[in-house]
């Protein structure tokens, strides 16, 4: 029998285990599709650095299990029909106390006895009901259209002029025809990237990032690559370096309030940012979703570039309602029409009570008192929570300008993933850093939500589970 002794043994199991796990990766992530011919034993047996008897063992194993089936005298072929797609089977393996769907879906299933102080958004009670319910009542008196037709394809006409004044304000200039209403912040940013980028092209993140940029990013089949973040900005060494090896297509980036840093571009850096971006063909996505938290405006890469290779998105979910679903897209003028067919396309029409909720809300004066109001409040919230997370040696990486976002670092030794898991179990969900760190470098830091940290209970929890208790 050819490779009994390796078949047989532990390492030899340990092996074929591999090569199969390998051959279900690659088809939960769709690069082997029912029909597809596998590898050939001897070329797969090199890519594995592995004997072929191993291969073949592996291969007689799956298609036992149905898996794969052979074809005498052609090779071994997938099997149908195809498996859900398993965004968790794609990349390596997370602890799912650290993987950023986890957190995504505690924080989004939790009851009212759960305590959210590592969720991305603010307390339903933070947010402007009266406004919204006064909005809801005026809408409820409108036209037909309003309430039950589809909107327009680049979305309500009033709401892109209003914006179009808004980004004026930050130095972007924007016309209304260059700017394209989507469901969200993340619809956005999934519309660019199926614009933009095929599976296997590479896109950069900052290193920590938004964690759903890493899932995004995932689902689309493309090379992420981090660049470390600093106080001002991107690594821009380290940045230069990676668009030199990596050639990449995109880069994805927070300009104004960054998450989960809570840092601010700084205008040196932004200016460099360009510099290198335009001879290596690189395209920006600007991720401003938190512009209007600010206390003092900083630079927009959009307002800098003129949106030439700079997109520039937002969202009104984490200021105004996370129900009431409506973002947007400022694009250069030569792609406004193909993103409008992709937009069709995906969703078809867009969401027209939303956008009329949020233009009256806007144009009522209400939004804007709201805004006022809730930035003094995360500003005093902001130094109580610093304060609590100090007194238990839990360090602010830095001290925010604005925002809702404390990246903090637990003392030497402790690991973020143990202690959310022992905070998850006193009903505490905590966002552990290597959630958000592609190069899970994060392992010694949790982002707190200030908004979402009022609660003494959370700091007993902490407190416990730093001591082992």
């Amino acid at each position: 029998m050819i490779g009994l002794a390796e078949n047989l043994g532990s390492e030899g199991s340990t092996l074929i285990e591999r090569a199969m796990a390998t051959i279900r990766q690659r088809i939960a992530a769709r690069a082997l599709t029912p029909g597809s011919r596998l590898p050939s034993i001897r070329a797969f047996a090199k890519t594995m650095q592995v004997s072929k008897s191993t291969i073949v063992e592996a291969y007689e194993r799956l298609a036992a299990e149905g898996v794969i089936q052979s074809r005498l005298g052609s090779g071994f072929y997938v099997s149908g029909p195809l498996a859900p797609l398993s965004l968790a089977e794609i990349g390596p393996k997370l602890d799912r106390d650290v993987d950023p769907l986890w957190i995504s879906r505690q924080s989004l299933e939790a009851g009212p006895e759960i305590l959210k102080p590592g969720c991305g958004w603010l307390p339903a009670s933070w947010m402007p009901d009266a406004g919204l319910r006064r909005a809801l009542r005026t809408l409820s008196r409108a036209g037909n259209a309003a309430l039950a037709d589809y909107d327009t394809p680049l979305g309500l006409a009033p709401l892109r002029q209003l914006l179009s004044r808004r980004m004026a304000e930050h130095g972007i200039e924007a016309s209304p025809d260059q700017i394209m209403l989507t469901e969200s912040g993340t619809q956005a940013i999934d519309l660019l990237c199926r614009f933009l980028i095929e599976p296997g092209d590479t896109v950069l993140v900052d290193d920590p990032c938004y964690f759903n940029f890493h899932a995004l990013l995932r689902a689309h089949r493309a090379k992420v690559v981090g660049v470390p973040y600093t106080p001002t900005g991107p690594d821009i060494d380290l940045f230069a370096q990676a668009l030199e090896t990596h050639r990449p297509r995109l880069y994805i980036t927070n300009s104004a309030i960054h998450n989960p840093t809570g840092a601010t571009l700084s205008p040196v850096v932004a200016h460099r940012l360009l510099k290198l971006a335009e001879p290596a063909g690189l395209t920006i996505i600007e991720d401003d979703i938190f512009a209007d938290f600010e206390q003092a405006p900083a630079p927009r890469l959009a307002a800098f570039d003129g949106l030439d290779r700079v997109v520039h998105i937002g969202s009104f979910s984490k200021a105004l309602s996370a129900s009431v679903r409506c973002g947007f897209i400022a694009a250069p003028h030569g792609w406004i029409e193909g993103l409008t067919d992709l937009k069709i396309a995906t969703s078809f029409g867009g969401g027209h009570l939303s956008a009329e909720l949020v233009l009256a809300m806007l144009k009522d004066g209400s939004y804007r008192k709201h805004m006022e109001a809730l930035k003094a409040r995360l500003s005093q919230v902001m130094g109580e929570t610093s304060a609590r997370l100090k007194a238990l040696g839990i360090l602010p990486w830095l001290e925010p300008q604005a925002g809702m976002f404390l990246w903090c670092r637990l003392p030497d030794g402790i690991d973020a993933a143990d202690i959310a898991r022992k905070a998850l179990a006193q009903k505490v969900v905590l966002a552990p850093g290597n959630a958000f760190s592609l190069s899970q470098a994060s392992g010694g830091y949790l982002r707190f939500n200030v908004a979402q940290s009022t609660d003494a209970r959370i700091f007993k929890s902490l407190e416990r589970a730093m001591q082992g208790r």
